[in-house]
């Protein structure tokens, strides 16, 4: 499962998804967050930053990024 949000115009991307790795209880579930940025046409997308958060953590970035003007997008990869 993941999701997607863009900020069009900074060209930026950021990508939540269920961390592969993880080891621990159902409850405490890790979400992984990759910062992109978008690359002119025909060029694949740019990681900056990967890290790793807590589900709630996760979610009010999620819904702080809304706040802020970005919308959810189609995945860029």
């Amino acid at each position: 499962m993941e999701g997607w949000l863009t900020i069009a115009n900074k060209y930026q991307s950021v990508r939540f998804h269920c961390d592969p790795n993880q080891s621990g209880s159902a409850n405490d579930v890790l979400v992984i967050v990759d910062h992109v940025n978008d690359m002119p046409a025909g060029q694949p997308p740019l990681l900056k930053t990967s890290r790793s958060m807590r589900y709630e953590d996760a979610v009010a970035l999620w819904k702080e990024l809304q706040r802020c003007g970005w919308s959810v997008a189609k995945a860029v990869w």
